[in-house]
């Protein structure tokens, strides 16, 4: 039954979690971030959430760009490091092996093992509570065509998404998992 209750809940997983980079001058770095969105899709814009004492959060402001990536579960592993690990121990590419290339648009990071990659420009960046919501206008979209099928949607053949639960577990989506089609009536 559900209850009341006066303590935060918070319920947003199982959740693809985004690889955000971004690079300022000569330093880069890598950060997992669960909590992120498209805001809009004409223009097309993101919006990342990302709090003002991580690593990344200064390359972004100092920058004014960085970019969103999405990994097959194959490299959950770099999701996993790059949220528990601090760009201020040094460069988190270089300990994960993480091949990447610049990006065309804004120069940040573009990971090579990304399925999908956004490259942003930031628009407008405010704070909300313990985190700052940064919203960035996507100028250059990156696809691993091979991986979805005609419609657009995941072919779960070629590609399998790593859920994020919590407390390092995730939930693999690929050909395994149940597919529901929903069809309403008129």
């Amino acid at each position: 039954m559900l209850e009341s209750t006066p303590r935060t809940v918070m319920h947003c997983y199982p959740g693809l979690i985004a690889l955000v980079t971004a690079k300022n001058d000569e330093t880069q770095n890598i950060m997992a971030a669960g909590w992120h969105s498209y805001i809009s899709y004409d223009p097309p814009i993101y919006g990342v959430a990302v709090a003002k004492e991580r690593f990344t959060h200064h390359l972004i402001k100092e920058s004014g760009k960085f970019a969103i990536n999405f990994v097959p579960a194959e490299y959950a592993h770099f999701i996993e490091a790059s949220g528990k690990k601090s760009g201020s121990d040094g460069d988190k590419f270089t300990k994960l092996m993480a091949k990447w290339k610049k990006g065309e648009a804004t120069g940040a990071p573009i990971l090579e093992n990304a399925y999908v990659a956004y490259e942003c420009e930031v628009m407008d960046i405010n704070t909300y509570g313990d985190h700052d919501w940064i919203v960035g206008k996507i100028t250059l979209f990156h696809q691993d065509k091979e991986r979805f099928d005609e419609n657009g949607l995941p072919d779960f053949s070629k590609l399998q998404l790593p859920l994020f639960l919590g407390q390092s577990k995730y939930l693999i989506a690929d050909k395994a998992t149940t597919m529901k089609e929903i069809h309403l009536d008129k």
